[in-house]
């Protein structure tokens, strides 16, 4: 598989990276879908990755070399559907890769995490313990998890923000509940499709719809939550993906 490592189209293999395409060390990363190969709102997701690098004092290229790259990645090998993700280590490297990606809007079935987390609203890897969570989720029998913090607010999913409908309002947490500002979500509550309002864990039974957001999965639907049936609103659901598409290129 052809990746960008430092700025050149190379054989992952010869690169520091894992099989997977993860560098080793830890840093921050972005993941992008593409449609055709154009990735859908890049110049949002190198935004948020700028502020984390001036944040975190982590060293990144400049945009204009990151596009320049990207378009030389993109040229070794097209993806209907594709995932991209650039990462920045900590001592200095960076990381473009390129895969196939299997979109999926099956409904899906959330459970509550058990341990209450300290959250990070910085992208940042190793991913690990975010996967975990998904994987102990799937091991109880749900597909997901809702994360909550240490006040006993809804902060997001394993690997997603959420939004849920409490009453007649769509609501997503703050980012002072210690989540991740996802571009999504940045979409969402720029076009007033929800606003940003901490929410208690007790009145996750007030939840009546919910969707999963992300930039790879837009907007999933939640059709129930420890068992309990939600509502899919399939109109809300073709709006949030015809939103996104709007963000397609830049």
């Amino acid at each position: 598989m052809k990746v960008i490592f430092n700025g050149n189209l190379l054989e992952l293999k010869n690169t520091p990276a894992s099989h997977s395409g993860w560098l080793p060390g830890s840093g921050i990363f972005e993941t992008v879908k593409t449609v055709g190969n154009a990735p859908y709102a890049l110049g949002l997701h190198l935004s948020r990755a700028q502020r984390a690098s001036d944040f975190l004092k982590i060293t990144m290229p400049s945009l204009t070399q990151i596009k320049e790259s990207l378009s030389v990645l993109f040229a070794s090998r097209a993806f209907e559907n594709g995932m991209l993700r650039i990462s920045f280590s900590g001592s200095g490297d960076w990381l473009a890769v390129h895969m196939p990606y299997v979109d999926s809007q099956e409904a899906l079935n959330l459970r509550v995490h058990p341990q209450r987390l300290e959250g990070n609203i910085h992208k940042q890897f190793p991913y690990d313990a975010r996967l975990e969570i998904m994987e102990q989720a799937k091991a109880a029998g749900f597909d997901d998890a809702i994360t909550v913090n240490a006040k006993g607010h809804i902060c997001e999913g394993s690997v997603t923000n959420l939004i849920v409908r409490i009453g007649d309002q769509w609501f997503t947490p703050p980012v002072h509940d210690e989540l991740l500002p996802g571009i999504m979500r940045q979409i969402i509550l720029e076009n007033q499709l929800a606003q940003a309002e901490s929410i208690p864990v007790d009145q996750i039974s007030q939840i009546s719809s919910a969707f999963l957001i992300s930039s790879l999965r837009i907007a999933q639907p939640v059709c129930a939550i420890e068992g309990r049936q939600l509502q899919v609103p399939h109109g809300l659901h073709q709006e949030i993906h015809t939103l996104a598409r709007k963000y397609s290129v830049g």
